[in-house]
């Protein structure tokens, strides 16, 4: 059974960690100590994607479409395989355009004895003479669970996921994330219908990096990767960076392709490197790196963007 859990929390109190996400390491050590052995030994967790609380319309890709209501508070449904994503795209392309998109991309930020963590809410200035001054948007996380060769784990109950805790400080209460919304998903059941006509017709297919793909870390163990024979893309056309990968109270390095990168996909089998990409690939991928999303090279992560920019790989 192909199957993952999505679970979305809302964000209760601030949080010192990283800007761009939770890591799924953090969110593993956050949710193993409340399962049992042997399912703590299956659990695979993704990063989890800040997610404001706004009102939205279902992006062009998607199996709806139109107005979808206060969208970043609880999980679209899931048909098709772009569904799955509405979530992951840090550029949150469902918001509607008026919202304050650019400042839904930016955590508020608050000072504790010199450290930087960022507030659960923002709050947005209304125009002088409506009824109230200002306005709140809470924020989200949005990740997915799936349990590697174990049916019975999932979903896991409301109970072990609510009031969980990330990020620096937790002892001192930063980092409270309470469960929103959570759903399974029976991989098998997805629409692949576009990447499938894709691969038919012979059009050219792109890799996205949802998450960072590992090269090389330190930890024991931990198996180096090079860059995958199917990114139609050489090696200094990547973004790098070096980051640390912390189990228990040792921390090591752990050298990454960056995410947000798109490169040519040149496989042969689309859908499978899409399943693939769900569960992730290479180095540490049961703690979120290495998550790939593939496009049809027609349909463009922008809308805006002109069809003369489309024919580009990386």
């Amino acid at each position: 059974m192909m199957r993952i859990q999505q679970v979305l929390f809302e964000l209760e109190e601030q949080y010192l960690g990283h800007p761009y996400f939770v890591t799924g390491n953090a969110l593993f050590n956050a949710i193993a100590p409340r399962v049992g052995d042997a399912a703590r030994r299956t659990l695979r967790l993704s990063h989890g994607v800040f997610v404001p609380g706004e009102y939205g319309e279902y992006p062009s890709s998607h199996s709806k479409d139109g107005y979808a209501g206060k969208l970043g508070k609880s999980l679209p449904d899931v048909e098709s395989y772009e569904d799955l994503f509405v979530f992951r795209d840090p550029a949150h392309r469902w918001l509607l355009d008026s919202r304050p998109r650019d400042a839904h991309n930016v955590h508020d930020l608050q000072l504790h004895g010199g450290r930087v963590a960022f507030d659960e809410t923002c709050w947005f200035a209304r125009p002088a003479g409506q009824r109230k001054r200002r306005r709140s948007v809470s924020w989200f996380v949005h990740c997915y669970v799936h349990a590697d060769g174990a049916d019975d784990v999932l979903p896991l109950p409301e109970e072990v996921l609510d009031g969980v805790q990330v990020g620096g400080a937790r002892n001192y209460g930063f980092g409270v994330l309470s469960v929103a919304d959570t759903q399974t998903v029976e991989l098998e059941a997805v629409d692949f219908s576009r990447l499938e006509a894709a691969q038919r017709s012979g059009e050219p297919c792109r890799v996205e990096l949802v998450t960072p793909f590992v090269l090389e870390s330190k930890h024991p163990g931990a198996d180096s990767q090079s860059v995958p024979w199917w990114w139609g893309v050489d090696e200094d056309e990547l973004r790098f960076r070096e980051t640390r990968f912390v189990d228990g109270g040792d921390s090591y390095a752990v050298t990454t392709i960056d995410h947000g990168q798109v490169v040519p996909y040149t496989g042969r089998n689309v859908v499978r490197t899409a399943v693939n990409g769900v569960y992730r690939v290479g180095t540490h991928s049961r703690f979120g790196y290495g998550e790939l999303r593939v496009r049809p090279l027609g349909e463009d992560r922008v809308p805006e963007r002109s069809d003369s920019e489309s024919g580009g790989g990386a």
